[in-house]
C-alpha cells in the first residue's frame, strides 16, 4: 500500500500590525520583521505612507466601504504572506475585530465543506490612542469611559453626559471637536472642559483646550482624541443612569408611559447587553429609549402607526443619546412581519388589535419576556386571559401625586395601569389561535 500523501501545509496566519503616529521608529522588532517579510501590505493610505522602502511587499490600500471588501481582498492574496496595518491597538475599535469576524465566518464555511482551516490572525499591537491620552492626562485607564464617533452619529455621546464624568471621545475626523462642542452646548453641558489631543505619540503631537461654551479652535488634525471633563450648566436637569427619566426629558403629545410606570415596566422587561426589544405602540418611544440607555449594546425597534409620532420617537432617541433606535412606521401586527426575533416585547398600545398578542407571543423565543400595559377594561380582560393561560405576573400600578386642595394638600390619583408580564417557557406553547382575540380596533 502506498503511503498517504502528506497533508498540505497550513497557511501562514495573517499578521496585523498596530502602528502609531510615531511610525516606523515606534515599532518593536517583531512588528518590523512582520512588515519586512510581508508579500502583501494592506492598510490605509496614511498608514502605508509611514513604511520605509525596505518594506517591499505589494501595497494595497483599503477600498471604501471597507467591511464588504475584506473577504475578497484576503481571497485575492491567498497563499501569500499578508500583513495588515492598523492604527494603534488593532483590537480596540480597530480592523482586528473585522478580520476576526470574517476569518471566523470563513472557517465555519470551510469546516462544513471539510476544507483546510482558514488562517487565524497574529496580532502585534501598538499602544492605543486611549492609552496615550490617559498617560498624558493622568487619568486611570480603567476609570475612563470611551465613546467612539468613528462611523457613528455624534448624538451617541449624549447618553454618556453626566456631571463630573470623564470621557475620551474617538474622533471621526478634523471636524469632530467642533461638532462635539455644539452637542455639549445644546445638551446643557457648555461648561465642560475640552482638550483635543492630536497626533498622540508622534513628533507633531499637540493639545488644544477650552470649554464647549466658547470653543472656537480651528479644525483639528484628523488624528485626534477629545478629552471631556463633563460639567452641567446651572438649570440643566440631571438624567439618571437608571430607568425613569423625567417626563419633561421627552417631547410628547400625552402618549407617554409616565415616569414611575416606565421604571416599573423596564424592571419587568429586564434589559440585558446585546438584547433586542420590540416596543409596540411606541407613542413617544420612552420604553425603547430607556431600554437602549441601559447598555450600549442593547438594540430596540419601536413600532408606531402614526407618522407624526414616529418622527417624534426618532427625535427623542437622538436627543437622549440613542440614535440607533429603529422606528418602524406601521400598524401591528402586520408591521411585525419580517422583523428580527426579539428577546423582549413591550405592548403599550393597540392591545385589542386582532392577532397582536398572539403574534407577539409567537415571535418570542423560549426565555423571551413580554410586558403589556393597559388602562382600559377591555384590554385588561385580555391580559387576565393571558395570565390564566401563560402565568407570569398580573399587577396593578397606581400612582398618586400631591396637589393643592384649597389651602391644604391632597392626593390626585392617575389612572391605574394593569400590567401583565411573563417569560415564555421552553416547552411548546399554545398556538396563536388559542390566545384571546378581539374583533375590533379600540
Amino acid at each position: 500500500m502506498s503511503p498517504a500523501p502528506p497533508a498540505p501545509a497550513a497557511p501562514e496566519p495573517v499578521s496585523v500590525v498596530g502602528i502609531g503616529a510615531d511610525g516606523w521608529d515606534g515599532l518593536p522588532a517583531a512588528s518590523r520583521q512582520a512588515l519586512r517579510t510581508a508579500e502583501v501590505l494592506i492598510g490605509g493610505a496614511r498608514q502605508l505612507a509611514l513604511l520605509p522602502a525596505e518594506c517591499a511587499g505589494e501595497r494595497v490600500p483599503w477600498p471604501s466601504p471597507l467591511r464588504p471588501a475584506v473577504p475578497g481582498l484576503l481571497a485575492a492574496h491567498a497563499g501569500r504572506r499578508i500583513c495588515v496595518l492598523a492604527s494603534g491597538d488593532p483590537m480596540f475599535h480597530g480592523i482586528g475585530r473585522t478580520l476576526t469576524e470574517v476569518l471566523s465566518e470563513q472557517e465555519l464555511e470551510q469546516a462544513a465543506a471539510d476544507g483546510p482551516p482558514t488562517p487565524r490572525l497574529r496580532i502585534l499591537p501598538h499602544p492605543s490612542s486611549v492609552s496615550y491620552a490617559c498617560a498624558r492626562l493622568g487619568w486611570p485607564l480603567e476609570d475612563t469611559e470611551v465613546v467612539t464617533l468613528v462611523g457613528r452619529p455624534t448624538e451617541n455621546l449624549a447618553r454618556a453626559l453626566y456631571d463630573g464624568h470623564r470621557l475620551l471621545v474617538l474622533s471621526a475626523d478634523a471636524a469632530t471637536p467642533a461638532e462635539v462642542a455644539a452637542l455639549l452646548r445644546d445638551r446643557g453641558f457648555g461648561p465642560t472642559r475640552m482638550r483635543v489631543l492630536e497626533q498622540l505619540g508622534g513628533p507633531r503631537e499637540r493639545t488644544a483646550q477650552g470649554t464647549a461654551a466658547d470653543w472656537d479652535a480651528p479644525p483639528a488634525d484628523p488624528l485626534n482624541v477629545i478629552a471631556l471633563d463633563c460639567r452641567r450648566a446651572p438649570g440643566t436637569p440631571p438624567l439618571a443612569t437608571v430607568p425613569g427619566l423625567p417626563d419633561a426629558a421627552y417631547e410628547h403629545d400625552g402618549q407617554l408611559t409616565k415616569r414611575h410606570v416606565r421604571a416599573a415596566t423596564l424592571a419587568a422587561l429586564a434589559p440585558a447587553p446585546g438584547e433586542l426589544l420590540w416596543d409596540i405602540g411606541g407613542g413617544s418611544g420612552s420604553i425603547a429609549v430607556e431600554w437602549l440607555r441601559a447598555h450600549r449594546t442593547c438594540r430596540a425597534l419601536s413600532v408606531e402607526r402614526d407618522a407624526v409620532r414616529a418622527e417624534r420617537i426618532g427625535r427623542n432617541a437622538r436627543s437622549l443619546g440613542v440614535p440607533a433606535l429603529r422606528v418602524v412606521h406601521g400598524s401591528a401586527p402586520a408591521a411585525l412581519e419580517g422583523l428580527p426575533t426579539p428577546d423582549a416585547v413591550f405592548i403599550g398600545g393597540g392591545l385589542t388589535a386582532p392577532g397582536l398578542l398572539a403574534a407577539c407571543w409567537a415571535a418570542l423565543p423560549a426565555g423571551g419576556r413580554i410586558v403589556a400595559n393597559t388602562v382600559t377594561l377591555e384590554s385588561e380582560a385580555l391580559l387576565a386571559d393571558c395570565h390564566r393561560q401563560h402565568g407570569g405576573e398580573l399587577v396593578r400600578l397606581a400612582v398618586s401625586h400631591a396637589v393643592p386642595v384649597g389651602g391644604f394638600t391632597g392626593w390626585r390619583q392617575a389612572m391605574p395601569v394593569t400590567q401583565w408580564s411573563a417569560v415564555k417557557p421552553p416547552a411548546a406553547s399554545p398556538s396563536p389561535s388559542d390566545l384571546p382575540q378581539e374583533t375590533e380596533q379600540p
